[in-house]
């Protein structure tokens, strides 16, 4: 039998984060109502814990409360959809059939940023700069398995321009903007992730993704 280890939490608290992870749902309807202030300084200290390479902790988080610029968030995302779909060719008329953000029903708005001046922290990013961009999606991950927790909704929104995101935002010079994060209380979370409920895509097998040694395709040498 193999052994237990004494680290594990018990039965019921990996029940519990095993069933976040896998009831997360990228959520597109809210209703409007605003989220307890004390619920949202619990989301976003579970964002601050998450991991970083280097210990760099690039995340930056603006809290859009100002309802004109909450409408501008939406007309900038809505332009970069309408660009999304021309370039998705024959998808086009089953993309703009979608729902892809909520900016205008939920409760909070959220925009997570890359700080500037990230070229200084050197320690696991020389060969892989882009490491500052995943520590960032670990904090979006950990506030979003929150939420769930706390039975709010999010939605991830990436459908915007980062140039015309910062300036609107008044960014420094180097930081970028890399998610409209949408929070609210919902009437429900989804049974499958969205855009499969609506056919867009289905998940993949993990057999499929998953290796042993080398690429799956790639000869022995």
């Amino acid at each position: 039998m193999q052994a237990t280890s004494p680290f594990r939490y018990s039965d019921i608290e990996v029940d519990a984060v095993y069933r976040a992870i896998r009831e997360r749902r990228d959520i597109r309807h809210f209703r409007p109502e605003p989220l307890d202030p004390e619920v949202l300084k619990r989301l976003l200290h579970a964002a601050h814990l998450a991991p970083s390479v280097g210990f760099m902790q690039p995340w930056r988080f603006i809290r859009i409360t100002d309802r004109s610029l909450r409408a501008r968030l939406h007309s900038l995302v809505d332009t970069e959809r309408q660009r999304t779909a021309h370039a998705l060719g024959e998808r086009r008329d089953e993309f703009m059939r979608l729902k892809v953000e909520g900016i205008l029903d939920c409760g909070e708005i959220l925009v997570a940023s890359l700080m500037d001046g990230r070229e200084r922290h050197i320690f696991g990013r020389r060969t892989l700069p882009e490491m500052d961009l995943a520590s960032v999606a670990c904090a979006i991950q950990n506030l979003w398995l929150a939420a769930r927790a706390e039975g709010i909704g999010m939605g991830w929104v990436s459908l915007f321009d980062p140039a015309e995101l910062g300036r609107l935002l008044l960014l420094p010079p180097g930081a970028k903007p890399v998610a409209i994060l949408c929070l609210g209380h919902v009437d429900g979370f989804y049974e499958k992730p969205m855009l499969e409920q609506e056919k867009w895509a289905e998940r993949q097998p993990l057999e499929e993704m998953l290796f042993e040694n080398r690429w799956a395709a790639a000869p022995l040498r």
